[in-house]
């Protein structure tokens, strides 16, 4: 069956329309397209007034969510975070921001849950997978926690099956001396991978492996060589999807220079276990830098709707 692809994601602005929800369409994987004529499709009007870093999902009982970080560094940057990115992880939103649709063009009211605890600091980075064997969703983020004074950031978990009513956070990946943050998790022949940017680690993009969604993890060293051709440190937030063809496309967010020169950089596999990625920049087109998000598997029909839709902007 043919397939085409969604990408949902963000701009990087000093303006507030750049921390909005942004849609971009593909026939293969690797030329991209526009929706809405480069506008946001979707705006944030509670919280910190602006998200990033979403994660997609297509469910079984027939709906699309969208969960993203509720944080704006275009107001909370100069307002109540004080210029500071430690107040930002320490301080800010204990809320993830969400959306649902039935159809990928006809959104609900934006709506706020709160999963982070009082002991946590500010909720980023949410990624969501099904879980076959619980037969609900693991949704997981990065966030600091009271526990080691807000130090470094670990990944940690909860469980639902209606996106209404969620389980107490735990801790699903944590390192004693290094943040870990970006999880992604993908499932392929019977294992789970897990891309995570490590402060500590080379490249700082790391891949894991395990059995079972909630680990333990193993790391996949092979990983490690594809990521030299990487300037250590200037690139995160990890997505992949998986092409028609079976290969993957893994995209790394990089932030290495100011502005519009930011944005994902790609590679290819033939498959996750082997941990060997090409870097294939020649064979993508973008139409301006994506920041953070993730990659929806669509079908022809999905795809002309959203492209037809008449976006108000």
């Amino acid at each position: 069956m043919e397939q085409a692809y969604l990408f949902v994601h963000f701009k990087e602005k000093s303006t507030p329309d750049g921390e909005q929800v942004y849609f971009s369409l593909s026939r293969d994987g690797f030329h991209w397209e526009t929706v809405n004529g480069g506008n946001p499709v979707l705006w944030s009007y509670y919280g910190d007034k602006g998200v990033r870093d979403f994660t997609i999902i297509r469910c079984k009982n027939n709906k699309f969510y969208i969960f993203a970080t509720d944080l704006s560094l275009s107001y909370g940057m100069r307002n109540q975070y004080h210029n500071s990115w430690e107040e930002i992880g320490r301080n800010g939103s204990k809320f993830f921001a969400v959306w649902e649709s039935e159809n990928l063009v006809d959104w609900s009211e934006q709506r706020m849950v709160k999963l982070g605890t009082e002991e946590m600091g500010c909720l980023w980075a949410p990624d969501i997978i099904y879980d076959e064997s619980h037969d609900d969703y693991v949704l997981h983020w990065s966030s600091s926690h009271k526990d080691d004074g807000y130090r470094n950031k670990g990944i940690f978990f909860c469980r639902t099956k209606d996106f209404e009513h969620f389980t107490e956070p735990k801790a699903l990946y944590r390192r004693e001396n290094s943040s870990v943050i970006d999880s992604a998790i993908y499932w392929e022949e019977g294992t789970y991978y897990m891309f995570l940017r490590c402060d500590t680690d080379a490249a700082a993009i790391t891949l894991f492996k395990s059995d079972q969604i909630e680990g333990p993890y193993e790391k996949i060293e092979a990983f490690d060589s594809s990521m030299k051709v990487l300037e250590n440190g200037l690139y995160e937030a990890p997505t992949a999807v998986r092409l028609a063809d079976g290969r993957w496309c893994l995209f790394l967010d990089y932030y290495g220079v100011p502005g519009a020169g930011q944005g994902y950089v790609p590679f290819i596999s033939r498959e996750l276990k082997s941990g060997n990625f090409v870097r294939s920049d020649k064979e993508f087109n973008f139409p301006y830098g994506f920041k953070h998000g993730t990659i929806l598997t669509i079908t022809l029909e999905e795809y002309k709707r959203i492209k037809d839709k008449s976006w108000l902007s």
